[in-house]
């Protein structure tokens, strides 16, 4: 019995510690899709930790992309065991 609590118990942690990633895209301009990729991640700690701030914005992902004319943009959310990860991917110009 106490080899299949701990196998499920494994399981449920591989689970929580992979998560599960959802990736909403956005058409923000009628800009062509250019070949610059900007990224700006931030994750928000479920127990109230984390002590930063960590920008995510469009406009961040835009400035470490180089990227001044955006075309579209997506926002991917991270589902951890412990916090929620969040990714701003801009492409443009």
């Amino acid at each position: 019995m106490k080899k299949y609590v701990f196998i499920l118990l494994t399981i449920l942690v591989i689970i929580g510690i992979t998560g599960c990633a959802i990736t909403q895209p956005f058409d923000l301009t009628e800009n062509p899709v250019g070949s610059k990729v900007g990224e700006a991640t931030g994750m928000l700690v479920l127990n109230g930790t984390y002590g930063g701030f960590v920008d995510y914005s469009l406009q961040t992902a835009a400035k470490n992309g180089g990227i001044t004319k955006i075309s579209t943009a997506d926002v991917r959310t991270k589902y951890l065991l412990y916090a929620i990860e969040y990714t701003t991917i801009v492409t443009g110009e």
